[in-house]
């Protein structure tokens, strides 16, 4: 642990986290850093105990349960184990959208925090939380990361999403500052090209950062550029893949690449950090102190996931269906934690958009770009033809020419203006045989070198 590490986590961190924002971030990490070396069974009963004041609580103050239980002929009581509880209606984002202002508690209206998400799905969804749970969930994040090595104030460079549309100048300076101070350097990675690839490169050399973190996608773009080239850059302690599925394949290639250890995470906007690999990568262990992740669906092999937040009463999301596919692990990790694995993360691959002058755009943007757009219900883009997209929305009555012109505006900056966009808004968008929706797709007849 170097020196700015240290004053980082024990005097700069705590005197922002808990004297100026008056938050209960670092207590919570002492917890779950402690409760992790729990045995399997003291974790379940942790999590157990937990579940039971959650649904104590949707009985009495969430009208949305209360309505639905009752119909249901359920009471929290009658909730006595996982197997019960496994009994309870999947919650689909559908069901959110149409009820949404029953999720929230009896007194938490005014008092809760958003967020809105486009997911894998391409659904976008707004959905409320705590502050607590947003303490939490940063907890549970800080100590999953640094299973890899990121932990608060080690030097990082972030491959990630930039902001889109045109930020404030001050929001901007703030976010300087803020980064500055957690010793972190943020890469756009929506601007990545064939031709700027040594800029990319070059930026890793200048901050030598002890850790990358990034869109599994850009990284192992970056890290076939790098050996193509024979280009060697500052050697990390270890590379974080998330948003995506880390592959077998892709881990390799990013290892040779950077010098370093590639680790799987896995989050959604929703709840944050879900589960994430540690130091032996025998699987991706599960915040289970911190969430129920149930897998739905699953014998031998991926089950869907779902997904309750164990602390964000304000607005409780119960068996929430997020739209992945996970696999659980059935082996024990020699770390000694007792939260359990998953053995991999099924069906987050999303895929990628080319366009003439070399760009390559992950998946992620879109839901990333549209995720806000009012009036935008679903959305899918195709791509069948390198200078053309293909953008089906469905809509409400609240999506207009603004709506339109924002799209037109945000996809010509990242794809270029020689590449025509077809807007069509239609009724609905069909499922894949699997029951999802996939919000890119790649229809290219060839690669495209």
């Amino acid at each position: 642990m170097n020196m700015y590490e240290q004053v980082f986590r024990r005097v700069l961190f705590p005197a922002y986290e808990s004297g100026l924002r008056r938050r209960r971030t670092l207590a919570y990490l002492a917890a779950y850093e402690r409760d992790q070396w729990l045995a399997p069974e003291q974790v379940r009963a942790l999590q157990w105990q937990r579940l039971q004041r959650l649904l104590e609580h949707c009985g009495k103050h969430v009208p949305y349960y209360r309505r639905r239980w009752r119909e249901l002929g359920v009471a929290a009581a009658d909730i006595r184990s996982l197997d019960d509880y496994a009994r309870l209606p999947v919650l689909s984002k559908a069901e959110i959208r149409a009820h949404a202002g029953e999720f929230e508690a009896d007194g938490w209206r005014d008092r809760l925090l958003y967020k809105s998400t486009g997911g894998s799905t391409g659904e976008p969804l707004r959905f409320g939380y705590t502050r607590e749970s947003n303490d939490r969930r940063t907890a549970v994040m800080w100590r999953g990361y640094g299973w890899a090595g990121a932990r608060m104030g080690r030097r990082t460079l972030f491959l990630w999403g930039g902001a889109v549309g045109q930020p404030h100048p001050l929001k901007q300076f703030k976010e300087r500052l803020y980064h500055a101070a957690f010793a972190r350097r943020m890469l756009n990675s929506f601007h990545m090209t064939d031709a700027n690839l040594g800029r990319y490169a070059d930026a890793i050399d200048a901050y030598r950062p002890e850790v990358i973190v990034g869109y599994v996608g850009p990284l192992v773009r970056l890290a076939q550029w790098l050996l193509d080239n024979g280009r060697r850059v500052a050697r990390p302690v270890s590379v974080l893949g998330a948003a995506e599925a880390l592959h077998d394949f892709q881990r390799d290639l990013i290892e040779r690449a950077f010098g370093c250890p590639a680790y799987n995470t896995y989050g959604c906007r929703e709840v944050m950090l879900i589960a994430s690999e540690c130091e032996h990568r025998r699987g991706l262990h599960v915040n289970a102190d911190h969430l129920v992740v149930e897998l739905l669906g699953a014998q031998q092999g991926p089950g869907e996931v779902l997904l309750t937040d164990l602390s964000n009463e304000g607005m409780p999301l119960l068996r929430y269906a997020n739209g992945d596919m996970a696999t659980a692990g059935d082996d024990t990790c020699p770390c000694g934690r007792g939260l359990p694995l998953l053995s991999r993360v099924d069906g987050r691959v999303l895929d990628a958009i080319r366009t003439p002058d070399g760009r390559l755009l992950p998946g992620e943007f879109f839901p990333h770009m549209l995720k806000d757009v009012p009036g935008l219900k679903r959305f899918q883009l195709v791509q069948r033809e390198l200078d053309r997209l293909e953008l089906s929305l469905v809509c409400s009555e609240a999506f207009d020419d603004a709506s339109l012109a924002y799209i037109r505006r945000e996809v010509a900056k990242v794809a270029g203006e020689r590449v025509g966009l077809e807007c069509r808004i239609v009724d609905d968008i069909p499922l894949t045989p699997s029951g999802k929706l996939r919000v890119t797709v790649s229809a290219l007849t060839a690669p495209v070198a």
